[in-house]
């Protein structure tokens, strides 16, 4: 009756029920729709294997170079996005800065173990990109400046966003010193714990010096 009582007070709990829907808004594979619709290829069977927007500027650019650049473009509008969608309504309905971090978190989650994929999906970067600019804007701007010089320096998409990351983490700490009114790193580290593992065989490839460039 106990175990009963407690699933019943998750479902109608409204923090719970929009983690829930945080997880799978974030899993939509929005660089795989439009690969596949509007190019006619599967991002799953092709390039890295990825649902994000660099692999599908690579995959799309072997048919179309300039119908890539466009769909690469929309795909990170859209992953950042789909986080960021909701932030807003989980704000506007006054949700709290930790109820805010959790939802992030599931959002994140469901992009890199999409459930529509069989709990395969993205890197993170730009879904966690969305959420992070909607809940440190100055620390993510000095992150995506990072990322943007370090992409047009070394054409390495997996260096310029590990590199963001690590941007991030220095300037949250410069400037805050922890997350304000959560007071804690654990929903930051949580995220980016989740995107350095879904870069774990970019990183393997870095070290052997086989990490391929985007031009």
């Amino acid at each position: 009756m106990a175990i009963f009582d407690i699933l019943v007070g998750l479902v109608t709990n409204v923090h719970f029920i929009f983690y829930i829907i945080s997880f799978f808004v974030g899993g939509i594979p929005f660089g795989l729709i439009l690969a596949k619709k509007f190019a006619g290829v599967d991002l799953k069977n092709m390039g890295s294997q990825s649902i994000g927007a660099t692999n599908v500027l690579r995959v799309v650019k072997e048919k179309n170079p300039a119908l890539a650049k466009k769909l690469a473009v929309v795909t990170v509008i859209l992953d950042a996005f789909k986080g960021v969608f909701m932030l807003i309504v989980g704000s506007l309905l006054g949700f709290d800065a930790n109820a805010l971090w959790l939802m992030a978190i599931m959002a994140v989650a469901g992009h890199c173990f999409s459930p529509y994929l069989k709990f395969e999906g993205g890197k993170g970067v730009a879904t966690g990109a969305g959420v992070m600019l909607f809940l440190l804007p100055i620390e993510t701007l000095i992150a995506i400046i990072v990322w943007f010089i370090c992409g047009k320096l070394l054409k390495v998409s997996s260096i310029a966003s590990l590199s963001a990351v690590l941007a991030l983490i220095v300037a949250v700490i410069f400037i805050h010193g922890t997350i304000p009114e959560v007071n804690s790193f654990m929903p930051l580290g949580i995220i980016v714990v989740i995107v350095c593992y879904k870069h774990i065989p970019n990183i393997i490839r870095l070290i052997k010096k086989e990490e391929g460039k985007v031009v």
